[in-house]
């Protein structure tokens, strides 16, 4: 599986452009296709969902011309789609399932719809049930309810009063919406129930306006479509930056400091997410606005909790689940049941997710509570679920942690994790590596002391690796039960002292056989596997400083300084022996020099991460020079980089 490391983060601070808004995206989308002309598109959304709708429309034969960038050129068909009979496959994209349900129903032709498995688990019984009473022939294809769906010429019935449920998805409701100008009768929409997600109708109608049909609405209960409504091509039409995707970096504002600033939505928007800005205000964020863009800063006195119904922004909401990590007391977001029925069980997600972290959740039908606590490095699962991946990414402010498969945010914001790493800052390593002997340990350590900052001996994990195995009576070569081992390890670092189960182990791990243990055991790839993220969890703030053979080039290959430390093999034996006399050990100098010339072409040569000096490392020879003189010298170099 895929995965991102992300250190504990310090600060954030910046500005960033947004990618276009998916939901206005599709809409604009069908729109120009059902319309008459053609229709310049311009900052459309490049993800997942937008992909899959431009294959629909291109699968259906109406005019999908690329004009570059995030520009695209739709010749509509005047409500006709020229390809009569298609099976379609629409992913997990919700905002492309929905509506083009609906207008392919009404359009007249032979079409089956299908997507991935989680959107066969996603309802849409509604929607069907609604378009059926227009005369529509839908069959299900699998569960009753549920895609995959098979869609025939309707028979349309004139004078239609049409009833939907409104609180499962406002999607459904969208999708009727956008395709009865296709009837060309006058019907009338009546919703049952509360009308949950009310802002994304919102934008609905106002983008259906744009394309010249005008629903009359009596409050949320009751939409009217006159007969004769149809589409007309506005001729160029710009979709707003995604105020759902400014969510995540004005709370990266509020918890870090700030300012940080998004581009491309601000007062002046029609997307209902927008108010996330006013939910982040009532937790104390300091938030300015302008007609195209937000800003955020944090309050000096933090985050304080808020109980706030969500209705009204059902999306950003979960990024106040994760704000509230960072908040005095306890938040409850309640109204949320939709967050059910997305990509993925939302609530039971995101519940899951932050109990990993170490928050107290409560969760509800249609409400979750979250009480925060001191946080833990954790990985994050994200179910497929673009919304999960970018949330969790705000928890690195009081963690290091995995975001497992964070590719999943190409449904909506590709380059996500690039525009947040451009706006935040990460706790700062100093990475150390070299052979053996080298002299390593004893810089990085006082390194780490003069700084302040936290020490990772990475060959200490190893070392005790093979003493756990050694203990458990599991040979070094056993590589997927020494993994098994190395995930597992009860391990406690406090100063000097090195604990494994409890137990001081700090001289048992410094023998030579745990010497040469540590070195097979990290030969093996799947234990430097099982210990890349528990190595990677010591970078916290205010920092690090790693020492090992692989620190520069794989466990932190962004650190802003590394340092490529050694001596000749002949020196390094001679420290080895002096420390093994002063600590009452026997010790032969021709053989601890043979054994370090054969860990030295050992570590070098194995497959996996091998010793060796990166390109951006500054290279320190010790065999001339004392511990003070190696430790200034790294220490010289810490200031050159502004760490």
């Amino acid at each position: 599986m895929d995965f991102l490391d992300l250190p504990q983060l310090s600060s954030a601070g910046g500005s960033v452009r947004l990618p276009g808004s998916k939901s206005i995206s599709n809409r604009v989308l069908l729109l120009a296709a059902l319309s008459d002309g053609v229709t310049d598109v311009r900052d459309l959304l490049a993800s997942d969902d937008t992909e899959r709708m431009l294959d629909a429309l291109k699968a259906l034969g109406l005019g999908v011309a690329h004009l570059g960038g995030e520009n695209w050129r739709i010749t509509g068909g005047g409500g006709q789609f020229p390809v009569k009979q298609a099976e379609l496959f629409l992913g997990n994209a919700g905002t492309a399932f929905r509506p083009l349900t609906a207008a392919l129903a009404l359009a007249g032709g032979d079409y089956t719809l299908k997507g991935v498995a989680r959107m066969h688990e996603r309802p849409i019984g509604d929607l069907v049930d609604g378009l059926r009473q227009l005369g529509a022939d839908i069959t299900y294809l699998g569960n009753e309810g549920y895609p995959p769906l098979h869609l025939m010429p309707a028979t349309i019935q004139p004078g239609g009063v049409v009833q939907v449920r409104g609180d499962v998805s406002s999607q459904f409701l969208t999708g009727l919406l956008m395709a009865l100008p296709l009837t060309g009768e006058t019907v009338v929409v009546e919703v049952v129930g509360e009308l949950i997600s009310k802002p994304y109708i919102e934008i609905t109608l106002a983008t259906m306006a744009r394309f010249g049909v005008i629903v009359e609405r009596d409050g949320w209960q009751r939409f009217t479509i006159m007969a004769g409504s149809r589409y007309v091509s506005p001729g160029t039409i710009y979709v707003e930056g995604d105020a759902s995707s400014a969510s995540y970096f004005l709370a990266l504002g509020a918890i870090g400091g700030g300012p940080v600033r998004v581009e491309g939505v601000g007062q002046d928007s029609i997307q209902g997410d927008v108010k996330f800005a006013e939910a982040l205000a009532k937790m104390g964020a300091h938030i300015e606005m302008g007609p195209n863009w937000m800003e955020a800063r944090a309050p000096e006195g933090g985050l304080v909790a808020v109980d706030l119904d969500c209705n009204h922004i059902p999306d950003a909401a979960m990024t106040l689940a994760t704000a509230a990590l960072f908040a005095k007391g306890t938040t409850t977001l309640r109204n949320i049941a939709s967050w059910r029925v997305k990509e993925t069980d939302r609530i039971a997600a995101m519940a899951i997710e932050l109990r990993k972290l170490g928050a107290e959740v409560e969760e509800g039908a249609d409400y979750i509570r979250v009480t925060p606590a001191a946080l833990h490095p954790a990985a994050i699962d994200t179910y497929d679920d673009h919304r999960m991946a970018m949330c969790f990414s705000l928890a690195a402010f009081g963690t290091p942690l995995r975001i497992n498969d964070p590719k999943c945010v190409a449904k909506t914001f590709p380059d996500y994790f690039e525009r947040f790493a451009a706006v935040t800052k990460a706790a700062p390593v100093i990475a150390i590596d070299g052979p053996s002997a080298s002299g390593k340990g004893t810089v990085a350590g006082r390194v780490a002391q003069a700084l302040g900052y936290a020490y990772l001996d990475s060959g200490a994990l190893y070392r005790l690796t093979a003493l756990a195995a050694k203990q458990a009576g599991v040979d070094w070569a056993d590589e997927s039960s020494v993994a098994k081992l190395a995930a597992v390890l009860d391990v406690e670092f406090s100063g000097n002292d090195i604990r494994l189960n409890g137990t001081l182990v700090g001289d048992a791990i410094r023998t030579e056989e745990m010497s040469a243990g540590a070195s097979k055991v990290a030969a093996l790839p799947a234990v430097r596997e099982a210990l890349l993220f528990r190595q990677r969890a010591f970078n916290t703030l205010p920092g690090l400083v790693g020492d090992g053979r692989d620190m520069g080039s794989v466990i932190f290959p962004k650190a802003p300084l590394k340092v490529f430390l050694t001596a000749s093999a002949e020196a390094r034996a001679e420290r080895r022996y002096k420390q093994l006399i002063e600590k009452g050990f026997s010790a032969n100098l021709p053989d601890l020099l043979a054994d370090l010339q054969q860990r030295d072409a050992r570590d070098s040569q194995r497959s996996v991460a091998p010793l060796r000096q990166e390109a951006d490392a500054r290279l320190l020879d010790t065999t001339h020079l004392t511990i003070e003189q190696a430790v200034n010298q790294v220490l010289a170099w810490s200031r050159e980089v502004s760490l």
